[in-house]
C-alpha cells in the first residue's frame, strides 16, 4: 500500500510545480513593475529639480472653485504699477505638444503640463531695462527646444506695428523701380495732405486708438538692446505689439497702454497730494498774511520812532535853552551808532542793509512763529511741493512722448497749480542765488590760491637770491 500511495502522490506534486512557477513569475512581474514605477518617480523628481517646468500640474491653482471659471486669456496686457514698474501679463501657453521627432527620450518631453488652459505669466520690469532682460525672463519659463539632437534656448523676438499706414512688404529691385516710375508718371500729390516718407506717423493712443481696417498688419522687429520704455513709446503708435518665441510657433499679442494708463497712478497720487497741498496752502496763506501785516506794523512803528526823534530834536534845538550845543553831539553819536549797527547787520547776516532784507528777516521770523502755533510743518510742505512738481514734470515728459496735451489744472485745480508754480519760481530764484554765491565763493577760492602761489614763488625767488649771495661771498 505504501508504494501505491507514493505513486498516487507523484502526479499531484508535479502539477503543483508549474503553479508555483506561475505564481513566482507573477510576483516577479509585480515587483518589477513597482520597481519601474519607483524609478520613474525618482526620474520625475530629478527632472522637477532640474527643470521646474516639467512638473505636472504646475499650472493648476491650489484651490479650484466650481462655477467661477473664467475665460482663458488669449491676449497679453502691459499694466502700470504704483512703483512705476511695468507689469507684463503674457498668455504663455503652459501646455506645448510633444514632438516625437525632436523628443527621443521617454522620460520627459516639451510638454510642461497636461492642463490645456493658459495660465498668464506676470513679469515686472523697469522702463529703462532692455528688451533682452524680458527675453531672459521668458526663456527661464519655457523648456529648451531640441535642434539636431541638442538642446537650444529659444530666441524671443519683439515686433511692433509699422509706423507707416501703407503696406511695407519687401519687393524686388525691378518692382521697386517700376513703382517709382509709376509714381513719377502719375499726378502730383498734395504735400501737406500726405505724411513725409521718412517721418514716422504717431498717435500715442495705444489700445484706445482706432482699429486697423485690415487684419494683416505690418510688423517691425526691434533689437533686444532697446529699452523697454522706448519700445513701448514707439509701439503706442498701434494698439498692440507681438512677442514671438522661436521653435514653438508661439506669437503673443500684448495690448499697449495709452497715456491715461501709463500715468494713471501718477495722476492719482498727484490728485491726493494736491488735496493735501490745498489744505496746507490755506493755513500757510493765513500765516503769511499775518506775518506780512506784522512786518508792516513794525515798519510803521520804525517810521513813527523816526518822526518822534525828529520832533524831539526840533523841540530841544529851537524851544529849549540847551539848543544846538546839546543836540549836535547827540545827533552825531546817534548817526554813528546807526552806521555801526548797519555794519554789524552786514557782518552778521552777510547781506546788504536794505529794506527788502530787513523785511524778509522780520517776515520769516514771524512766519515760523505762526507756523509753530498753527501746527504747520514747513518741511512737509516743501517735500509735498517738491514731489508734486516732480510728478508734474514726469507726466509732462510722458505726455510729450505720447504727443498728448495734458492740462494739469484738471487734475490739481487752478489754485493748487498757481501755488505750485509760485513755489517752483521761488525755488528757482533761490537756486539762482545759491549758484551765484557758489560761483563767487569759487572765484574767491581761486583768487586766494593764485595769491598763495604767487607768494610761494616770491619766497622761492628770495631764497634763490640769498643762496646766490652766499655763493658770491
Amino acid at each position: 500500500m505504501q508504494p501505491d500511495e507514493e505513486l498516487l502522490s507523484r502526479p499531484n506534486s508535479s502539477s503543483q510545480r508549474p503553479r508555483e512557477n506561475e505564481f513566482d513569475a507573477k510576483a516577479k512581474r509585480l515587483n518589477q513593475k513597482r520597481l519601474d514605477e519607483h524609478e520613474e518617480e525618482v526620474k520625475v523628481r530629478q527632472n522637477q529639480i532640474k527643470r521646474p517646468w516639467v512638473r505636472e500640474g504646475a499650472d493648476r491653482p491650489p484651490v479650484t472653485e466650481d462655477g467661477n471659471e473664467t475665460e482663458p486669456i488669449t491676449k497679453g496686457k502691459l499694466l502700470t504699477t504704483p512703483t512705476r514698474l511695468l507689469k507684463f501679463i503674457l498668455p504663455l501657453p503652459i501646455t506645448i505638444e510633444k514632438d516625437q521627432d525632436n523628443n527621443s527620450r521617454g522620460d520627459y518631453g516639451r510638454s510642461i503640463s497636461s492642463n490645456d488652459t493658459i495660465q498668464p505669466l506676470a513679469l515686472l520690469v523697469h522702463p529703462q531695462q532692455p528688451l533682452s532682460y524680458v527675453e531672459r525672463l521668458i526663456q527661464a519659463e519655457i523648456p529648451p527646444v531640441l535642434e539636431n539632437g541638442k538642446e537650444k534656448i529659444p530666441n524671443v523676438y519683439f515686433r511692433a506695428e509699422d509706423t507707416k499706414g501703407d503696406d511695407n512688404k519687401p519687393t524686388s529691385r525691378s518692382e521697386a523701380a517700376k513703382s517709382r516710375r509709376q509714381s513719377k508718371d502719375g499726378a502730383a500729390h498734395d504735400v501737406e495732405s500726405e505724411s513725409p516718407e521718412h517721418v514716422a506717423s504717431y498717435s500715442g493712443l495705444g489700445h484706445e486708438g482706432p482699429k486697423r481696417a485690415h487684419s494683416d498688419k505690418n510688423w517691425v522687429r526691434w533689437s533686444s538692446s532697446t529699452e523697454v520704455g522706448d519700445f513701448i513709446r514707439d509701439a503706442a503708435r498701434g494698439r498692440e505689439f507681438a512677442i514671438e518665441i522661436e521653435g514653438y510657433n508661439i506669437e503673443m499679442r500684448v495690448s499697449v497702454p495709452s497715456f491715461g494708463d501709463r500715468t494713471y497712478y501718477m495722476r492719482i497720487r498727484l490728485r491726493r497730494m494736491s488735496r493735501e497741498i490745498d489744505n496746507l496752502s490755506k493755513i500757510k496763506h493765513e500765516c503769511d498774511v499775518l506775518a506780512h501785516r506784522g512786518a508792516h506794523r513794525i515798519a510803521k512803528g520804525g517810521f513813527a520812532a523816526l518822526a518822534s526823534w525828529w520832533g524831539i530834536v526840533y523841540y530841544v534845538t529851537f524851544h529849549t535853552e540847551q539848543g544846538w550845543d546839546l543836540v549836535e553831539p547827540v545827533t552825531y553819536l546817534a548817526g554813528l551808532a546807526t552806521i555801526m549797527g548797519g555794519y554789524l547787520w552786514f557782518l552778521y547776516l552777510n547781506r546788504d542793509l536794505s529794506y527788502k532784507a530787513a523785511m524778509n528777516i522780520t517776515v520769516s521770523r514771524r512766519q515760523h512763529a505762526l507756523y509753530e502755533a498753527r501746527g504747520f510743518d514747513i518741511q512737509r510742505w516743501e517735500r509735498l511741493v517738491q514731489e508734486a512738481n516732480a510728478l508734474r514734470r514726469e507726466i509732462r515728459v510722458i505726455a510729450a512722448e505720447y504727443d498728448v496735451d495734458w492740462d494739469d489744472a484738471k487734475d490739481v485745480g487752478e489754485d493748487v497749480k498757481e501755488v505750485l508754480d509760485e513755489e517752483r519760481s521761488k525755488r528757482d530764484a533761490r537756486s539762482d542765488e545759491e549758484e551765484k554765491d557758489e560761483d563767487f565763493a569759487k572765484k574767491e577760492e581761486k583768487r586766494r590760491k593764485k595769491a598763495d602761489k604767487e607768494l610761494e614763488k616770491e619766497k622761492e625767488k628770495e631764497k634763490e637770491k640769498e643762496k646766490e649771495k652766499e655763493k658770491d661771498e
